[in-house]
């Protein structure tokens, strides 16, 4: 019976007539649902979110870099592109679980909203069916979390459905690379489970890479991002120590990068942002401890990333106490509070850290960001701000102007030309040319 149920389902992968169910239609989930539909699919996008799924099905976008195009083949007559009635994933050949995985207040793995899913989808799974689990997470979630909520209909998996863990790999606004440019690491339950899931992905990416576990994968993941936070973090104590000794941290790494082996750049900023890298290496760290094994390094980067917004405010009452300034009752205005460059995302922003901080110290707190027009509301920050139009005027009234996220769109000329002070976390201004402003880095 195994046999010809993976068989059934790898003949409907090949004729693309397999039904693929996206749990979660956010940053990851909705590029995913739009390759499968490019590649011929018939896709159903799943959210709870009513809105998301209004303007799905009617063929308009609501993340910057995806346009309203893309979200257009998801639209296939016979078909519902987008859904908040979950009861139809019983329909779903494919279901791929691509909702949230955050930290608690403790700095502990929040596996709520997977749990929650994982729920939702045995109420109507069925033999035959195939479960990827794509949010990032600790090793073992797979097999310790997902499999046992779903083996108590009755089904076994890698027998009667089959389960698997490909993390999901999105850079939003990546102009280089998405969803379809980007190899697909795999791991399956058993030899079944990797082999269709394996077969799925490799209709819509360059490559699949087998590895021997979901477990495997799971860990996959976590390295890659907690290789970069360990090297931001390398590159943001570098950032003080040069500085005291009077080195341009940021003409050092130009001229590391000359090397053509041996070094890749990493590049310091205001502290860490986005869903994966200030979040993931925790993961890791809490599954640790119950191996009664230390995650030095992983706690080390985590305590100096946390640190900058900080050091970054320090550094801002410095250059206004040099002014004869307090940063109390300072017009402070911020220049960008996406997570990084040319996104409309706020995840996990420094920005939000910042004005929280510059708020407490009893400054005047504004902000500009063309792709962030109203701050949103977070779990932790609730904030009811909205982007200021750049002008001279604008520039001229700010104590100080703090560029927190150097989007490409922002004419930092004209920051230059009417700004007092400019304290600069992103090295922008140095495309500004010759400026009338006083830049002071940090």
């Amino acid at each position: 019976m195994k046999d010809s149920r993976s068989g059934k389902l790898l003949e409907k992968i090949d004729a693309r007539s397999a039904a693929i169910g996206v749990i979660g239609l956010g940053y990851v989930g909705l590029p995913l649902a739009i390759e499968f539909a490019r590649a011929g699919f018939p896709v159903t996008g799943f959210d709870l979110d009513r809105e998301k799924v209004e303007k799905i099905r009617a063929g308009r976008s609501y993340i910057k870099h995806i346009p309203p195009s893309a979200v257009q083949s998801l639209l296939r007559e016979g078909v519902i592109p987008a859904t908040d009635d979950f009861q139809l994933l019983k329909g779903m050949d494919c279901i791929l679980i691509c909702v949230p995985t955050p930290l608690t207040s403790h700095q502990e793995p929040d596996l709520s909203y997977i749990r929650a899913t994982v729920d939702t989808i045995a109420r109507t799974l069925r033999p035959g069916q195939l479960v990827i689990l794509e949010s990032t997470t600790y090793p073992g979630t797979t097999r310790e979390v997902v499999q046992p909520v779903l083996e108590k209909t009755g089904l076994a998996a890698g027998k009667d459905f089959f389960l698997a863990f490909s993390p999901e790999r999105e850079d939003p606004g990546n102009p280089d690379f998405a969803t379809a440019s980007i190899p697909k690491v795999v791991g399956g339950l058993n030899r079944d489970s990797l082999k269709t899931a394996r077969k799925l992905y490799e209709a819509i990416v360059p490559a699949t890479i087998p590895v021997s576990s979901p477990d495997a994968a799971e860990a996959t993941k976590l390295l890659e991002n907690i290789y970069r936070s360990i090297n931001i973090a390398l590159v943001n104590e570098l950032k003080i120590v040069f500085e005291k000794m009077g080195i341009d941290i940021w003409e050092v790494i130009e001229a590391a990068s000359s090397k053509p082996f041996g070094y890749t750049p990493f590049y310091p900023g205001p502290g860490l942002g986005g869903h994966c890298i200030p979040i993931d290496p925790f993961y890791l760290t809490w599954r640790a401890k119950e191996f009664d094994l230390p995650t030095r390094f992983i706690q080390l980067a985590g305590e100096i990333n946390t640190a900058m917004p900080g050091r970054v405010i320090d550094r801002l009452r410095e250059a206004l106490n040099e002014e004869e300034k307090s940063l109390k009752g300072s017009r402070v205005l911020i220049l960008g509070v996406a997570y990084k460059r040319d996104v409309d995302d706020m995840r996990e922003s420094p920005a939000l850290r910042l004005i929280e901080l510059l708020r407490a110290s009893g400054a005047r707190v504004s902000y500009h960001d063309p792709y962030i027009p109203v701050l949103p509301l977070t779990r932790k920050y609730r904030f009811r701000m909205r982007s200021r139009p750049l002008t001279a005027e604008l520039l001229r009234g700010a104590d100080a102007v703090l560029i927190a996220t150097d989007h490409r769109s922002v004419d930092y000329r004209l920051v230059g030309r009417h700004a007092r002070l400019v304290v600069d976390t992103r090295n922008a201004m140095a495309s500004a040319g010759r400026v009338k402003a006083r830049v002071v880095r940090a």
